[in-house]
């Protein structure tokens, strides 16, 4: 779900699973009564802004303080254990809301206090299917993707997942998050291993040890923390390929001209959320921002204003054109037919489960590879 965008993310987990990463803590500066946020900056904070934040403002007086989050539990751990807890709402992949509603980090949420469909339909049968966590609610769905030059492979473009593994006819260095998420996946894929059968086969040393190969085979890897990375990398033409979030490689392409194109072949979808931290300032005024943030219109216009896919039926039929370029959004949100035609959803509840122990088999396969 940024550095430049996001999000979105978080990566959107834009820096997703990369649990060391902090909050940022710099001081709110707004009066007492605003309600701070943790985002992730760039342009999906500035879409943030004119689909949620101002509106929430115009609609209420009370004034937004958007703090940058880069993902991780460090500095929400920190700040629930001390009694001082700065933040009212953090914009989170589901992943992350689901380990910090787990360890008691935050408030549980209702899909009671949510508005309806503007025809009436109740809010639980007009989201999607899974958007509803203990502590959290799902506001719009990002993806991981592969991008590439449109310049880089004359006379051909990549179609598929495994062309990012295919070096012989698309040659030149590739961009990828320093995790094992997603990576995984698609090293898998490349084999042409079902969908289906990925997870299972990743709870495997067999699985693993085949991801990691074709991970090793690759020449040379530029690897990314931060979500702005990948699209400067590709711009800049220092890779070729790079994964990175759609929303992302979207600003890049149309709002700064970067010659790339999304490969959307083997996407990994994730929910990115809203929760409210534990003993926060303004529960009930992020309790009342949740509902306002999560309507119709606003997820419609959020979607207009950056490509993720909202998580409410009744918006995802309003998304329209980029406001700025006149864009067709529907075309770029990751769960558009066309789009999620071979698309993936993250298996979130496999890496909470396995976490450490895949985290440090990718550790120390780094270390191998960088000693070589």
């Amino acid at each position: 779900m940024e550095q430049d965008e996001r999000g979105l993310a978080r990566s959107r987990e834009p820096a997703h699973l990369l649990w060391l990463a902090l909050f940022a803590t710099a001081p709110v500066t707004a009066g007492d009564d605003a309600l701070v946020v943790l985002s992730w900056g760039g342009a999906y904070e500035r879409a943030q802004q004119a689909a949620l934040f101002a509106p929430y403002t115009a609609a209420t007086g009370r004034q937004v303080s958007v703090q940058q989050y880069d993902g991780g539990l460090e500095g929400l751990r920190r700040a629930v254990a001390s009694g001082e807890v700065p933040w009212d709402l953090i914009d989170m992949t589901r992943s992350q809301a689901m380990a910090a509603c787990d360890e008691g980090l935050l408030e549980p949420v209702s899909p009671a206090l949510l508005a309806p469909a503007p025809d009436g339909t109740p809010a639980e049968a007009d989201f999607l299917p899974g958007s509803f966590g203990r502590c959290a609610i799902t506001h719009s769905i990002f993806a991981t993707v592969v991008a590439y030059r449109t310049d880089a492979f004359p006379g051909r473009r990549p179609t598929r997942i495994g062309d990012l593994f295919d070096q012989r006819r698309f040659p030149g260095p590739r961009a990828l998050q320093d995790t094992p998420a997603v990576n995984l996946e698609w090293a898998l894929l490349s084999y042409r291993v079902p969908r289906e059968e990925l997870y299972r086969l990743l709870s495997t040393r067999r699985g693993l040890d085949l991801a990691l190969e074709r991970l090793d085979a690759l020449d040379e890897i530029h690897w990314w923390q931060a979500g702005d990375t990948p699209p400067r990398l590709l711009a800049e033409g220092e890779v070729v390929m790079a994964s990175g979030y759609n929303g992302r490689f979207f600003d890049a392409m149309v709002n700064r001209g970067a010659p790339i194109e999304i490969l959307w072949d083997g996407q990994v979808q994730e929910h990115e959320t809203w929760a409210i931290p534990r003993g926060g300032p303004h529960p009930e005024a992020a309790r009342e921002f949740l509902r306002f943030a999560t309507d119709t219109e606003r997820l419609a216009d959020l979607a207009r204003h950056i490509p993720y896919g909202p998580a409410r039926r009744s918006a995802t039929v309003q998304v329209t054109t980029h406001p700025e370029s006149g864009v067709d959004m529907r075309l770029h949100i990751p769960t558009h037919p066309l789009n999620a035609e071979r698309a993936m959803t993250k298996d979130e509840t496999w890496y909470a489960r396995t976490r450490s122990r895949i985290q440090a088999l990718f550790r120390d396969w780094r270390a191998r590879r960088e000693s070589q």
